[in-house]
């Protein structure tokens, strides 16, 4: 598959590009969900020996979600520096650890997102959380302990790929 032209079809809070692509001799029409990239992290208490997630209202799933730390990458900001920003602003920690675990599209088949993901370590809460009130962000912390977290179901992936690492990671 070749793309041909690409250009916006929508641009408000999200924004949707109408692709025109040609394969096999013919041209047709896809779109494009242009959701940029995001960061998200697992989250681990050193001195607390507990992980810590969010529960927070998402738009796509149409209710609260309990998730590991995350969002979107700010323009001109590399991807370590936003889930730092993330971890801060949602859950009120500095990270004195942070590993890249992986990169991963979430829904490729029509969406550009791809999520950097990330181990973080953390020791010392220093801020409330809670998320950006001018985003209109109402984020709850939860602390979760080892069996907590692999007992946890939750149909969020990137939380399911962060609960597997753990699960490796014992083995």
């Amino acid at each position: 598959m070749e793309i041909k032209k690409k250009e916006c079809a929508y641009d408000g809070y999200f924004k949707i590009n109408k692709l025109t692509v040609s394969q096999n001799g013919q041209t047709f029409t896809r779109e494009q969900f242009d959701r940029g990239k995001a960061v998200a992290a697992l989250v681990f208490d050193t001195q607390k020996q507990e992980y810590v997630l969010t529960r927070q209202f998402r738009v796509g799933a149409e209710f609260a979600l309990v998730e590991v730390v995350a969002g979107m990458v700010d323009e001109g900001e590399a991807p370590e520096e936003s889930i730092r920003r993330e971890i801060e602003e949602e859950i009120g920690y500095r990270v004195d650890r942070l590993q890249h675990l992986c990169g991963f599209y979430s829904s490729p088949g029509g969406s550009t997102e791809k999520v950097e993901l990330y181990y973080a370590e953390v020791s010392e809460q220093h801020a409330e959380g809670g998320g950006n009130a001018h985003e209109h962000e109402q984020i709850e912390i939860l602390r979760l302990t080892a069996p907590e977290l692999a007992a946890l179901e939750t149909p969020d992936a990137k939380t399911i790929i962060a609960q597997q690492w753990v699960k490796l990671q014992r083995r």
